[in-house]
């Protein structure tokens, strides 16, 4: 009560004292709600592709693209042959998908267009292998892939601007000269950092229609083969196996390079887990710039405290107050100064992530572990602030105490 009474007391002095500890609380809060927020959208785009995967592709992911350019380029896409390859050889393997980027392309219905669709053929294996989720419809059957039918599925973004608030299923768009109907609406994903295979924008094809549209034996399309390991095989027995079923198709010799890379998703992860550490870093050394100037105004508050309360210490310590008992009276009224600067900093964050989140569409959280944090580092920041003025009224002589004006 006593810290609350010199808070109104001296209402613009504790507004100033505080301001220092509110804005360093939100500074760090921030940047690690921030981070945190960044970290999950990020995470969870590679979780949808599972951690026991491993991608055949061209280049490898943890090597600098710039640099190894030239290395890199003359190797062939991975494409449906080793796509066959590895789905009828592999003995480790539980699942084998290939789809193939078409590139961009315009679709049409009936007077409206949507441009810059991307159109990706997929073998049957890819709804599986990438867990695929339909707003409405399905996927395309067996036969229909078999066969080549038809058919499509399409992205959030392309149903909207191509059909707006009618349903798209059963209707047919017209691509690369040909119509298709659409069979499957995919659920929208909305925005994320790392998108590595965008379906709201997307426009997905079965394999063997896709090679009758185009030619995919050229090496110019963007293709992927991914293999999802057997529930009791090990990443590494994997990738082994794999490495010596496409070097003996692909012919070569002992002493060649592989001209292909197997990549993993904790290649990326790995490299995520030092900028977010770096973030992190960076956030707490901006706010605490600004506490530590909040730890001077709390200390002056409470110097200025004991001076105004010097005869009621005596009095308290004439009457046989225990010195830890002014001492933790004065720790008690620090603490409360700074949890009022820290809820204070922790509810304009609350507010930040809620107009964020409402105008750019990305999700941005207000943790517990966050909340917890920034009390904690207040009530840290109270007792260290007010430990020497605390300890300078415990310390006080009770009769030179009573005798000061």
């Amino acid at each position: 009560m006593q810290a609350l009474g010199q808070l109104t007391a001296h209402k613009l002095r504790s507004f100033l004292s505080l301001l220092g500890i509110s804005i360093g609380i939100f500074c760090i809060i921030a940047v690690q709600s921030s981070v945190d927020s960044l970290e999950d959208n990020i995470r969870g785009s590679f979780q949808k592709l599972g951690s026991n995967v491993v991608y055949v592709g061209k280049n490898s992911w943890g090597e600098d693209p710039g640099k190894n350019y030239w290395k890199w380029m003359k190797n062939p896409q991975p494409n449906y042959d080793d796509y066959k390859l590895l789905a009828k050889k592999s003995k480790t393997a539980e699942l084998v998908s290939h789809h193939v980027v078409i590139g961009f392309r315009t679709a049409k219905y009936k007077s409206t267009s949507v441009q810059n669709a991307v159109l990706i053929g997929c073998t049957f294996e890819e709804n599986e292998m990438s867990q695929f989720t339909f707003e409405s419809g399905r996927y395309f059957s067996i036969s229909e892939y078999n066969n080549g039918a038809q058919v499509c599925l399409i992205g959030a973004k392309v149903a909207d601007e191509l059909f707006g608030t009618i349903n798209p299923i059963g209707k047919k768009i017209k691509i690369l000269g040909r119509k298709l109907e659409v069979i499957g609406l995919f659920e929208k994903e909305g925005q994320s950092i790392i998108n590595i295979m965008d379906k709201d924008n997307a426009i997905f094809i079965p394999y063997k229609l896709a090679a009758k549209v185009v030619n995919l034996r050229d090496n110019s399309w963007f293709g992927s083969v991914n293999i999802k390991a057997d529930e009791n095989v090990t990443m590494d027995e994997m990738k082994d196996e794999v490495t010596g079923l496409l070097r003996t198709s692909r012919g070569l010799k002992p002493k060649q390079i592989d001209n292909f890379a197997l990549n993993e998703l904790s290649v990326l992860t790995n490299m995520l887990d030092g900028f977010f550490s770096v973030l992190n870093l960076a956030g707490l050394v901006i706010g605490l710039f600004a506490i530590l100037v909040g730890m001077f105004s709390v200390a002056n508050i409470m110097f200025v405290s004991v001076k105004e309360r010097t005869n009621i210490i005596g009095i308290k310590k004439a009457l046989g107050a225990k010195r830890y008992v002014i001492l933790i009276e004065f720790l008690i009224e620090s603490i409360i100064l700074c949890i009022i600067g820290g809820l204070i900093g922790l509810a304009i964050v609350r507010l930040a992530v809620i107009v964020i989140t409402q105008a750019f569409g990305f999700e941005i959280f207000l943790s517990m572990s966050n909340i917890m944090l920034g009390l904690g580092i207040s009530i840290a920041i109270g007792i260290i602030s007010g430990f020497i003025p605390a300890f300078q009224a415990a310390s006080m002589n009770p009769v030179e105490a009573i005798r000061s004006k």
